[in-house]
């Protein structure tokens, strides 16, 4: 476990966080934060890819507005992060940024993305949008039904909670009838599931969402 810095392509050096597994790299995982930075469950997320055989990494997408975010899960952490992911960022830069990312991950073999809430909604931007992604899997992304005109380029898998409120469900199921081919797998549970560190955190659901996650990642990450 480690910082370290990814060179972007006008220079800019993001920070990140990676962790490398303790023999020979099964494929590289790119985790995408929620709104409130590589936090110390971003960080932990890392860590346990690193644990199942994968080279992990993190990068801090808000770096170009602040350094090194890390917020809390109260209401001025989420009051901040939200300021800084859906007004103060800039998107296709983000996006530059996540595809410099995917070209340092990928000298540790084939890149799947992960991310969650907002890191959701970007996994699925990068598995539509963004080269050289041979997995994708999006935690409970707010924006996804709205971009269900995009199509990703490699699997695919979405996980949405059915108590969202974030996310109605009438706009899960619009999107689902839009991509009936497309894994969308719904459970009894809140907007942030996975996060131990969230009152909505339901460990029946983080527990059966990672299992497909890894599943997806061996099966793509390894040919």
């Amino acid at each position: 476990m480690a910082l370290t810095k990814i060179k972007c392509t006008d220079g800019f050096e993001l920070g990140a966080y990676e962790a490398m597994p303790a023999g020979d790299a099964k494929g590289a995982v790119v985790v995408i934060q929620e709104v409130f930075g590589v936090n110390s469950h971003i960080r932990s997320v890392v860590d346990d890819y690193a644990a199942e055989g994968f080279y992990a990494v993190a990068p801090a997408i808000f770096d170009r507005l602040e350094h090194d975010v890390q917020l809390d899960y109260s209401e001025a952490g989420m009051t901040k992060g939200i300021e800084l992911a859906f007004q103060q960022l800039d998107m296709a830069q983000t996006l530059s940024d996540l595809q410099a990312t995917i070209g340092h991950a990928s000298h540790h073999g084939k890149v799947g993305v992960v991310g969650y809430c907002f890191g959701g909604l970007l996994t699925w931007l990068s598995s539509c949008q963004l080269d050289n992604v041979s997995a994708a899997s999006a935690y409970y992304g707010g924006g996804i039904p709205d971009n269900a005109a995009l199509s990703p380029s490699c699997p695919t898998i979405l996980h949405f909670g059915e108590l969202d409120a974030h996310i109605p469900m009438a706009s899960v199921t619009a999107f689902q009838e839009q991509k009936p081919d497309l894994p969308v797998h719904i459970y009894a549970a809140d907007h942030g599931f996975n996060c131990d560190q969230r009152d909505a955190y339901d460990a029946t659901a983080a527990t059966e969402a990672k299992a497909r996650t890894l599943a997806l990642f061996s099966a793509e990450l390894g040919r």
